[in-house]
């Protein structure tokens, strides 16, 4: 088929605004897939996409379309991630594509990921389809969201179209936007061989599966390629596309999106982002856009039976086979015992990791606090990067820390501005810009520390908000802070399970909180206990678990004080005795609880 008859699209949207249904309707109209094959969610092959609702990979297909014009067009859906923590996946997949269908839930209007995504899709010079669906809903408003549309988009309302991916209305329409709107690929310059990696899976018994766009050339079985990025060499052994089984074919030409297999034979061989070119007559220059995938946050991951080491080591080289972005290498803690620290994306990539070792693996996991990168600067000049609190060089080593910062986009309904700009200021933030967007909403633009929004910023947007306020964040960059590592001690021992780095005007009340619960959690001893949290040696927060206390007076019946003095005198001799050389043995459940509770 012709170039001028291809068009390579995404669908783009805030969760949960109907993205997955509207590919299933797209594939069963266009009958690439048959009445026996079909189910909902089609795309989302994991079963914690499915419950959860979210696409966490891309999954292209290829599609056949006769259009009303009298041709045959191919159509291919690039389905992209919609959480902010695989915002460059995104990218990448929205750089393969000529055209964006915005999908906007015409009961919510457009949230705070809509406007996001529609940035990327403008920045990369994408024709944009605004699609109004669910419009079946009884609380669907769909004067309303065109007027958000023209105002906070600036999409005219007139190229909205209308449907209802659930009930299949409008559908036909969108097909023909798609024909008529989106623009074919371009005719390439020269037949070099380019093609682009926008994502890649692995597959127990063909290695490494990259996902394609060709932009110019043609790749076949038997051609030899180059990977720009790591500059290695393979044979190609497969092509093919999506339908959405993977389907081999002779040969990808210049518009195509589909799949090729070479000799790799792990994920970190291929780079989302990387140019595909021939060995033999290779490109001068990349793609543009590559860039190194980076993890955002850092947490310690160990087994919670210390005999499940070797195998959660062999869930863990499993899963990073699959899935790049995600980082390990082996620590001790003199508290957990082995485990992994463990790099990710963002807070959702985590909680992914975790749910899959727990369900692919059967692996029961303890995870430390989380924590982001920090860029420290010692008195003698040399930075370093820290992301476990235990790497922290001493206070009077330490110039300056850089602590990671986001800029946040928080779209709220106007009575709870107030109630935003508080929560704002107490995680540290610096609000940059306030714009009301329509008669009810507003968008607050902040900077804040990372560090402040891992745990529970999202929870308490939604809870503040009654769910109707939004959020979405991007990178920014790297600020100094206040910092200092808070050790915790429990009868004189530092245990560092528990240390994090806090804001100093912060430590008390997170040393507070640590404490009251680690009170809660440890078990009486027969001496009393002293939980400290303390910066640099100073103590700042204390609590004390009272002795367990045998009543030594109870077989004295009678007679006379001295008796019952001198046996209290006795057992506080040996309690003073017993501090001084007792061990408190921290129950693994203790840390199960305190970790697990996100605190």
């Amino acid at each position: 088929m012709s170039i001028e008859l291809t068009r390579n699209f995404s669908i783009i949207a805030h969760i949960d605004h109907g993205k997955t249904t509207l590919s299933d309707r797209l594939l069963e109209s266009t009958q690439t897939i048959s009445q026996r094959e079909k189910q909902d969610q089609l795309l989302d092959s994991m079963d914690l996409e499915r419950e959860r609702g979210i696409t966490i990979k891309s999954h292209p297909v290829t599609m056949k379309y006769a259009a009303k014009d009298g041709k045959s067009y191919k159509l291919n859906l690039l389905d992209t991630p919609g959480h902010v923590d695989f915002s460059y996946e995104v990218s990448r997949s929205l750089a393969a594509c000529e055209g964006a269908l915005l999908l906007v839930d015409a009961a919510q209007g457009v949230e705070a990921q809509t406007v996001a995504n529609v940035h990327l899709a403008h920045q990369a010079k994408l024709q944009v389809i605004p699609v109004i669906n669910k419009i079946d809903l009884p609380n669907a408003d769909v004067p309303a969201v065109k007027k958000q549309l023209e105002d906070i988009l600036a999409i005219p309302a007139e190229e909205a179209i209308e449907a209802s991916a659930k009930m299949g209305l409008g559908i036909d329409d969108i097909l023909e936007a798609i024909v008529q709107r989106i623009s074919p690929p371009q005719q390439p310059d020269d037949e070099i061989l380019r093609a682009l990696v926008f994502d890649s899976v692995f597959d127990t018994y063909r290695g490494v599966v990259s996902y394609v766009r060709v932009m110019s050339g043609e790749v076949k079985r038997g051609t030899g390629i180059r990977t720009m990025a790591t500059n290695k060499t393979y044979e190609v052994k497969e092509v093919g596309i999506f339908t959405p089984r993977q389907l081999s074919r002779d040969s990808l030409v210049a518009g195509d999106v589909g799949y090729l297999i070479a000799n790799m034979k792990t994920s970190s061989e291929v780079k989302i982002g990387d140019t595909i070119t021939e060995s033999r007559i290779s490109a001068d220059t990349p793609l543009p856009g590559f860039k190194d995938i980076q993890p955002m946050v850092f947490s310690g991951i160990y087994p919670v039976t210390s005999d499940d080491f070797e195998q959660l080591k062999l869930a863990m080289g499993k899963l990073q086979i699959n899935d790049a972005a995600f980082s390990y290498q082996a620590e001790s803690s003199a508290a957990l015992g082995f485990g992994f620290r463990c790099g990710f994306l963002g807070l959702l990539h985590m909680e992914i990791v975790q749910e899959r070792l727990r369900r692919e693996f059967n692996m029961d996991v303890i995870s430390t606090y989380p924590g982001v990168v920090y860029k420290v600067t010692k008195t003698d000049g040399e930075q370093i990067e820290v992301d476990n609190p235990s790497l922290l060089p001493e206070p009077q080593l330490i110039e300056e820390i850089l602590e990671p910062t986001v800029r946040a986009f928080i779209m709220t309904p106007n009575d709870y501005i107030g109630d935003m700009m508080k929560l704002v200021s107490e995680k540290r933030g610096i609000l940059e810009n306030t714009e009301t967007l329509d008669s009810t909403r507003v968008l607050l633009t902040a900077i804040l520390p990372l560090n402040e929004i891992l745990v529970d910023f999202n929870d308490r947007l939604k809870s503040m908000t009654r769910g109707y306020g939004s959020m979405d964040y991007e990178h920014a960059e790297y600020q100094p802070g206040n910092l200092v590592k808070m050790d915790m001690m429990i009868a004189g021992e530092s245990v560092d399970a528990f240390s994090t780095i806090v804001h100093r005007d912060k430590a008390e009340y997170r040393g507070r909180q640590l404490a009251a619960k680690l009170k809660d959690v440890i078990p009486q001893q027969l001496f009393s206990v002293a939980i400290q949290a303390t910066l640099g040696g100073k103590i700042i927060a204390r609590e004390t678990i009272s002795a367990m206390r045998k009543n030594v007076t109870a077989k004295c019946y009678g007679g006379d004080i001295s008796r019952k003095r001198k046996l209290l005198e006795k057992q506080k001799e040996g309690k003073k005795k017993m501090k001084a050389i007792g061990k408190v043995n921290i129950p693994q459940d203790a840390f199960i609880k305190v970790l697990k509770s996100g605190d």
